[in-house]
């Protein structure tokens, strides 16, 4: 209490003593103001430089004046209230009356709003407060001498105390003030002043605003436009104070509102950017007022119905926004505005085309204000689209104001009046005119989505608004770039809250880009948003989208196609090459082949994890269900347009499906018919694969192929439906006959349990599909292959074909058919080489049930299809071209594995004759001759791998080895003729031109081969692919020997060759992962030994001589794996004996050859890996070793015998086999002489290097230790002569000789 105490009396003692000169004070500012007058009357016949230089000179006299009188009073009041906490100054009193805080008028100008409003509140309770002590003191302050020195002023303001004339002059000023926030601030001060203080009379407050602010002729640039726009902020203080509408409701014969407009008006007609924030300003006011005054006080203004006439004649977009702003706020019935505004006006007879293109300057001239959007549009969208909130408000304030309410706009309304604004106002106005009103239409459209509703999107992105999108960002250095990028952005925003907007956004997009908006543009827009589709709901909503899409072509055919109709003389156009692409060219099978691609992958954002446990049964039900139906939707979509064709008109009604079907006016492609049934396949892959994963998960899902196929059949039962093509004899009868049997091993599938035998049926069902849509897909080349496969079915489930057999099918008699496996695999190799990624995951699935039965013949001629080739490399790998080339050429096939007479022999049926090894590569070696020469032939002998079975099967395989290699025979031999005159002379001009021709058609035959082989490395890397299952399915039989030399012979062929690298790394994956790593091996002694002694002997060959380092690991891994699968076997003593010889040849090449390449690491994990081999070559490798000619490699055999001799030292495990070490005791103790005389040569002759030298010391040390602990001491002093005794001691040491020592 006492501190408020005190600070309140030093507030008073500061207002006493800054009131002793408050006149003078007052006095000395109105004589400045009459000195500012009277210096600026000269100064207008000065030039603008001596004018500045003039004013400059006078501040400087004026601040130095007040310097000198405000000096004193301002320091005393400082200090007084610095040592009162620093409470803010107070204003002047005057005769006894409350002061006010005038440090709020520098807040009043902060940049922070909050500060701005606080600064306000302050002033304007402060105000209130004098106001009223001034009131209650009536005459007695009006005696003082402060007021008639104010009243000196002739402001009008006499009923007004002294600090509220101040502070009034003062907010008038400051609202021209252009310094940081100025304008805002004061203008909000006086706002609250003038509408919180009644005794401010509006008409003197209106005079004093033009007097303070008025603009004399010599007044320009930036000073001028201050003032303009400090009256203009002035003028709309006032309009929102709502002085105004309580004056006239007051008096309703006050004439201060008629005052107020003509005043603004007259304001607006100075400067062209002052109209449209006047207008506002007027509407602020009449926002307040009933209609009545607008009619006596505001429309009969002199000038303004001379506007209203006149609006559309001048272009003026600021009367319009006024008349609609008026006719939006009063709903006026009468003819007031002229032309500006139909009568009787409603949106409807607004957004007429006639009406639009009458208001056609207006809505052109709007684009001065850019960047900012004139307000003309925010009217005019609000019109368009009205807010359903603001709308319903507004609707209960007139039903009370009114007896007839305003009707909203139905929906279709709604539609047509935004349709017919975007085509007129947007594509005929703005978009095909400058780069300004291109801009401007942009910003118009983005104020506008937020109201659209999904329905009028397809009139909002029309042809020309998205031609235009498309020319400005196929080029970045476009004007509008950004501006398009901004649009697309907030497009995509309103586009993804809902699955129909997003849906009706795709299709105008690309139905208008002939489906390559994002390829044009450069953009993802599309793309991201068919990714956001996540519900079944939004999906199906999509699909039929693009449906209707695809079958209505009359409003893609109507569209222009010309770019001039969006651009202008000054746009930018895309690049020549977008302008040249399909998408840009008109061609409708574009924007149907995007179709077609887009339409399977809305299922991928519907996509179930059935191994995710969070979902709960039904709930995963319920996801299946709703991913099926959209399933159903496509395929019935895909199998329509892509399968058939209506022969009577566009439409088929089905009454078994309750359906209705429609085809395009005009017909669909082939090639898009193609398009349709790959998408198709796709499908049916995915939802095979979806079978698949369910059934590991014990889920059930409907059967996507058997519902494809029960459709087949209803459409094709259709008279006016038929199949997009015709087929001859063959396909007709393949095609029948696949339908049949599949829906016979449906059926037998739903009576099976679950197991084997009904994945069998399953993946061979999903083969069938495939194969009907691959006769549909290549006609003549499927229909051997599938009646092969429709035996094989029967065949092998006789239970679903109940014996039912066609004429052809029973002449092949059990007696004469081969077997089963046999033809099956014949059929599927046939299949191969013409069929797409999906039919090769059938055959896949199908291969993978079906190969634990497969005969050695079957899997016999899948190895030959890697074995063939069209011509013979010319440059085999690893071939050498040093002394040893010779032993080089038979390197580079020693990981080559010819056919094993027991694989040959396994064929014992009476149609087949499989030869030797050596026949099988004499014939191999024939076949590359030919190949050589040009026959296609004996080629496809081994591609299609069906020459030895049936009549039939030989008859497919070589029908479709002459489509599989595309070389034709005819054409080589008659290139051959008209190359066999080389020479030119005397040729004419058409010999010339026929010389030409030929070597066009040389040309043609090289592209021609390089697609053959092209196709034929495919059609190896799919048999790669089926023998990859089989040696993981079974990776211990004995087959997988013959898979493995067949692999490595191929991989040594094909490495690193130009054209064949991915066949070399498929090839080695399946080695490395698939059998040399895997847990199981052939065991057993089932494979004879000698075919495993030649498979080691030429891997242990290629890991020393091969030059190429991935050849030469390769067969180190094929060593340690062809030695595993050896000693798996029960070996005999000459069988170990041959073994151990083939390592001493090879060791022998180690230390006597310089070309050898032989790691000694190979060999040391050799022995660490089979022990008992190592100890068969003990004394041979210390033989060697004491003979070796190069110093490096007798210190890297010492390391092999380390490995060796390391295992032998007893341990505490392997003392307990007494045999064990009795054995290593003895056969050490043989050795024993000759390691002795290592040793002593060893250390006698040391090597040169140091690290050497090491490793001789270290093995001798482990030599020793090895005898020490084999308890070999006196053999060892027995074999060693003192001379050696004494190298050890000098070069070891005594203490590693001393336990040899005789005790």
């Amino acid at each position: 209490m006492g501190s408020k105490k005190r600070q309140s009396t030093l507030v008073q003692e500061s207002n006493a003593e800054m009131q002793i000169d408050t006149s003078a004070f007052d006095q000395e500012t109105y004589n400045e103001e009459k000195d500012c007058e009277n210096f600026d009357a000269p100064l207008a016949n000065l030039k603008p430089m001596e004018k500045k230089k003039k004013r400059k000179e006078m501040d400087k006299e004026r601040h130095k004046i007040d310097s000198e009188i405000k000096g004193p009073l301002v320091a005393k009041a400082a200090a007084q209230n610095a040592t009162a906490t620093q409470m803010s100054l107070p204003s002047f009193p005057t005769n006894g009356l409350p002061g006010f805080h005038i440090d709020a008028f520098s807040d009043l100008s902060s940049a922070d709003s909050s500060s701005r409003e606080d600064a306000a509140e302050t002033l304007v309770m402060d105000l209130i407060e004098v106001q009223k002590a001034y009131e209650s003191l009536g005459k007695k302050v009006e005696d003082g001498g402060n007021a008639q020195l104010e009243a000196k002023k002739n402001d009008g303001l006499e009923g007004c105390a002294p600090s509220l004339r101040y502070a009034i002059r003062r907010l008038i000023r400051g609202v021209s003030s252009s310094r940081e926030c100025a304008r805002q601030g004061f203008s909000l001060g006086l706002t609250v002043v003038v509408g919180m203080i009644p005794a401010i009379k509006l008409e003197s407050l209106l005079k004093l605003i033009i007097n303070l602010l008025e603009v004399p002729s010599a007044m320009k640039g930036q000073e001028a436009r201050d003032c303009l726009l400090g009256r203009l902020f002035a003028y709309g203080s006032l309009a929102r104070s709502q002085r105004l509408s309580a004056e006239w409701f007051s008096n309703k014969d006050t004439s201060v509102v008629k005052e107020f407009a003509s005043s603004v008006i007259s304001l607006a007609n100075k400067k062209r950017y002052l109209r449209e924030p006047a207008m506002a300003v007027i509407l602020d006011m009449v926002e307040w007022l009933p209609a009545e005054a607008l009619r006596n006080q505001v429309l009969i203004i002199p000038g303004m119905q001379e506007w209203f006439q006149k609006a559309v004649e001048t272009s003026d977009p600021d009367v319009l926004f006024f008349a609609l702003k008026l006719q939006e706020r009063f709903s006026i019935d009468e003819e007031l505005f002229g032309k500006v505004l139909p009568f009787p006006f409603n949106p409807e007879s607004f957004f007429t085309r006639e009406n639009l293109l009458y208001l056609e300057g207006c809505f052109k001239e709007s684009t001065f204000c850019l960047p900012r959007v004139h307000s003309l549009w925010y009217a005019l969208v609000n019109i368009l689209v009205p807010d359903p909130l603001s709308q319903g408000n507004a609707d209960m304030q007139f039903s009370e104001k009114h007896k007839k309410s305003q009707k909203r706009s139905s929906s279709e309304d709604v539609i047509k009046n935004v349709r017919c604004f975007c085509e007129v106002v947007i594509d005929e106005i703005l978009i095909q005119s400058s780069h300004d009103r291109k801009l401007l239409a942009l910003n118009i459209l983005q104020l506008l989505l937020p109201r659209l509703p999904a329905s009028c999107i397809g009139g909002v992105l029309s042809h020309k608004l998205v031609r235009c999108l498309m020319d400005i960002l196929s080029a970045k250095s476009s004007r509008l770039h950004n501006a398009a990028q901004h649009f697309l952005k907030e497009l995509l925003i309103w586009a993804e809250v809902e699955d129909d907007k997003r849906a009706a956004v795709i299709v105008s997009l690309q139905k208008h880009s002939n489906g390559g908006f994002d390829s044009i543009t450069r953009t993802h827009t599309v793309r991201e948003l068919v990714v956001q589709f996540r519900t079944a709901q939004g999906c199906l909503q999509f699909v039929h989208n693009l449906m209707s899409l695809f079958v209505d072509e009359a409003a893609v055919a109507d569209e222009p196609s010309d770019q001039s109709q969006t651009t202008d003389e000054n746009s930018e156009v895309g690049s020549a090459e977008d302008k040249g692409s399909p998408a840009t060219s008109g061609d409708p099978e574009f924007l149907k082949s995007w179709v077609v691609d887009t339409m399977p992958r809305v299922l991928k954002n519907l996509k179930v994890d059935l191994g995710l446990y969070s979902f709960a049964q039904a709930e995963i039900g319920k996801l299946i269900e709703d991913r099926f139906k959209v399933q159903t939707e496509i395929t019935k979509f895909l199998a329509v347009q892509g399968l058939f064709s209506a022969s009577l008109g566009t439409e088929v009604t089905s009454f078994e499906l309750q359906e209705k079907f429609k085809w395009p006016k005009v017909a669909s492609s082939s090639s898009l018919c193609k398009m349709c049934i790959e998408q198709l396949q796709l499908l049916l892959e995915d939802a095979q694969k979806e079978g698949s994963n369910a059934a590991v998960h014990n889920v059930e899902l409907n059967d996507l192929g058997s519902y494809f196929m029960c459709f087949l059949k209803t459409l094709c039962n259709i008279p006016s439906v038929s199949l997009y093509r015709t087929l001859n004899v063959e396909d007709k009868k393949a095609f029948n006959r696949l339908r049949s049997i599949e829906c016979q091993l449906y059926q037998e599938e739903r009576n099976t349990a679950p197991g084997l035998v009904a994945n069998k049926l399953y993946a061979m069902r999903y083969l069938l599909i495939q194969l009907v849509l691959q006769i549909l897909l290549y006609p003549d080349d499927f229909s051997e292959a599938a009646l092969d496969i429709v035996i094989c079915c029967k065949k092998a489930f006789p239970a679903a074909a109940n014996g039912e057999f066609f004429e052809d099918e029973d002449a092949l008699d059990d007696n004469d058919m081969p077997e089963l496996m046999d033809v099956l695999i014949e059929s599927l190799l046939s299949v191969l080489p013409r069929s797409s990624g999906r039919m090769c995951y059938v055959v896949e699935q199908v291969f993978r049930f079906f190969c634990c039965d497969i005969t050695d013949y079957g899997l016999q001629r899948m190895l030959r299809v890697l074995k063939k080739d069209l011509k013979p490399l010319r440059h085999p790998v690893g071939s050498g071209d040093d002394e040893d080339a010779d032993e080089d050429e038979d390197e580079d096939d020693v990981l080559g594995i010819e056919e094993s007479e027991e694989m040959d022999e396994a064929k014992t049926h009476d149609d087949t004759n499989i030869g030797e090894g050596s026949e099988d590569d004499s014939e191999e070696m024939n076949d590359g001759e030919k190949l050589a020469g040009g026959s296609e032939d004996d080629s496809q002998e081994g591609v299609t791998a069906g020459s030895d079975v049936t009549d039939s099967s030989r008859r497919h395989g070589e029908e479709s080895s002459h489509k599989f290699l595309g070389v034709d025979a005819d054409e080589e031999e008659g290139s051959k003729g008209d190359a066999s005159d080389d020479s030119d002379g005397g040729m004419d001009d058409d010999a010339m031109f026929r010389l030409d021709a030929y070597h066009a058609q040389l040309l043609k035959g090289r592209t021609g081969n390089d697609n053959a082989l092209t196709q034929l490395i495919s059609f190896k890397l799919r048999v790669l692919s089926l023998l990859e299952i089989y040696v993981q399915k079974h990776p211990g039989k004995s087959q997988v020997l013959a898979i493995y030399s067949c692999l490595v012979q191929a991989y040594t062929k094909y490495h690193a060759v130009s054209g064949n690298e991915q066949l070399g790394q498929r090839i080695s994956g399946i080695l490395q992962k698939k059998i040399f790593k895997a847990k199981d091996y052939p065991r057993g002694d089932e494979i004879p030994f000698a075919n495993l002694e030649k498979l080691l002997g030429k891997s242990l060959k290629s890991a020393s001589r091969s030059r190429v380092k991935e050849i030469a690991s390769l067969a180190q891994a094929s060593a340690f794996w062809l030695l595993k699968v050896i000693y798996s076997r029960n070996l005999s003593d000459s069988e170990l004996r041959r073994m151990v010889q083939m390592f001493e040849c090879l060791l022998v090449d180690y230390f006597n050859n310089k070309n050898c390449r032989l790691k000694s690491g190979f060999v040391k994990e050799v022995v660490r890996r089979h022990h008992g081999l190592g100890l068969k070559l003990l004394g041979f490798l210390v033989e060697k070793c004491a003979d070796a000619k190069s110093e490096f490699r007798q210190v890297e055999a010492l390391d092999m015998l380390d490995c060796i001799i390391k295992p032998m030292i007893p341990s505490s495990k392997f003392e307990r086999d007494k045999e064990a070490v009795s054995r290593s005791s003895k056969l050490l103790k043989a050795h024993l002489p000759a390691l002795c005389g290592l040793i002593q040569q060893l250390l006698t002759n040391l090597p040169g290097k140091p690290s050497r030298r090491a490793e001789v010391r270290r093995f001798c040390t482990r030599a020793l230790l090895a005898v020490s602990a084999l308890n070999l001491k006196k053999s060892f002093r027995r074999a060693m002569n003192p001379e050696a005794f004494s190298v050890l001691e000098a070069q070891l040491g005594n203490a590693a000789l001393f336990p040899f020592k005789a005790q």
